[in-house]
């Protein structure tokens, strides 16, 4: 959050240089500045709520492109209800869960987060029966926004650490 705000003040102090001579540069960084804000308040907001408060029904065409992309192997899920099924696997899978965005930035309408995710593992979570082990990873997630909604998604953890908490994979 320190930093997001940083960002904007930033920003601010930028386009701040601009207000003694408007040209057409500086309106366009202004608008420009006024979205990606937009954007990483929206973006904080609907993940906290997603999985946080477990609002699945937020990944609606209101907050995502209704091509959402998450980009994953061995191929990529699109559309809402793929990319919602997705995430329903961490809702049913884990309780306690906490959700936590270490940090956000962005350029354009492009996203860049870093975030926690803790949890126990109490459900079925993509097939795997639950361990009722507590998992706490970190990991990063590159966003494309568009038109002020969320349209693509790819994530970057350690999957092998996260087995590991899991039990499913010894450790060595």
């Amino acid at each position: 959050m320190k930093r997001m705000r940083f960002l904007i003040l930033a920003l601010m102090v930028s386009v701040a240089g601009c207000k003694s001579e408007p040209s057409e540069e500086c309106v366009k960084l202004e608008a420009a500045n006024k979205q990606l804000e937009a954007n990483l308040k929206m973006y904080e907001t609907t993940w906290d709520e997603i999985i946080n408060k477990g609002k699945i029904d937020l990944i609606n065409e209101t907050n995502f492109d209704k091509n959402i992309t998450l980009v994953t192997a061995p191929e990529n899920i699109v559309g809402i209800e793929g990319f919602k099924a997705y995430y329903q696997n961490y809702l049913t899978g884990f309780s306690k869960v906490t959700f936590t965005i270490v940090d956000v930035f962005g350029q354009g309408d492009k996203i860049v987060k870093h975030w926690n995710f803790k949890g126990t593992h109490s459900g079925e979570f993509f097939g795997i029966p639950a361990t009722e082990k507590e998992v706490n990873v970190d990991g990063v997630t590159l966003v494309k926004m568009k038109d002020g909604k969320i349209a693509r998604e790819q994530d970057f953890m350690d999957n092998l650490e996260f087995m590991q908490q899991l039990g499913i994979i010894p450790r060595q």
